[in-house]
């Protein structure tokens, strides 16, 4: 199905990297539903220029799932085709301000792991239903280059979002016969995001130093991989997890 067929859904995409995806999808002729939980006045404001839907909803609670996923129905007049995970638990990229491997708590993990997989799990489960009901759909879950190249141990974010590569390979190997890929993509630093925002100068200066492309990666140019995996072009490819990070990491 032509991206601009489609209607995609992306959650957290009320600021920072959503917000970028959610642009990317527009330009491409596709009905996007901004998801939002508190960013109320930019994911309108963003809906309103691209003509998309602003819908609020706590992606890790399926009765504001079922809601939002209603309202895009009610609005577009069709399904979903294509859901992008971006939602994040609240975090801050400062590794001189993340908990330690001495100080980490398990109440930190499971908030990530509630934002990471059960968010994704939430929106893929409601998602089937019109997917099968069309024999198509993608999904694209957004992950971090942190576990192949732990630049800053952050612990309870690069874990859950190894989880959510996991989720990503079960379901593609569970949904494949229903016509359903399912793929992640993996960034590192994004410069700039609300949650990059916090991140030291030489961090920035690091990553770039070290990259083949000599510079860190922005929204925009990460958005644009995920159009690939909800593109015709992306057919007959589901279960892998591509790195946009500059070159970065090599595996």
């Amino acid at each position: 199905m032509k991206l601009s067929e489609q209607t995609v859904l992306v959650t957290g995409a009320g600021r920072g990297l959503g917000s970028a995806i959610a642009r990317a999808f527009a330009a491409q002729g596709a009905d996007v539903v901004v998801n939002y939980r508190r960013s109320v006045e930019s994911a309108e404001r963003l809906a309103a220029e691209i003509g998309g839907l602003a819908v609020a909803a706590d992606v890790t609670q399926a009765d504001q799932v079922e809601t939002m996923f209603t309202a895009a129905q009610q609005h577009f007049g069709k399904p979903v085709t294509t859901v992008v995970n971006n939602a994040l638990a609240d975090f801050s990229f400062n590794g001189d301000a993340r908990s330690t491997a001495d100080t980490i708590t398990w109440e930190e993990f499971d908030a990530q792991f509630q934002g990471a997989v059960r968010g994704a799990l939430t929106t893929t489960q409601r998602a089937l239903g019109g997917m099968r009901s069309i024999g198509f759909g993608r999904i694209v879950n957004v992950g971090t280059n942190l576990f192949q190249n732990p630049v800053v141990p952050y612990h309870d974010y690069t874990a859950s979002k190894a989880a959510l590569l996991s989720l990503t390979r079960t379901l593609a190997a569970d949904l494949g016969a229903d016509g359903i890929t399912v793929n992640m993509v993996s960034g590192g630093l994004l410069r700039t995001t609300d949650a990059s925002s916090a991140t030291p100068e030489a961090v920035f200066d690091l990553i770039a130093a070290s990259t083949p492309l000599q510079r860190v990666v922005t929204p925009e140019e990460f958005a644009d991989a995920l159009l690939f995996f909800a593109s015709p072009w992306s057919r007959s490819v589901t279960g892998q997890n591509l790195v946009v990070d500059g070159g970065l990491v090599k595996d």
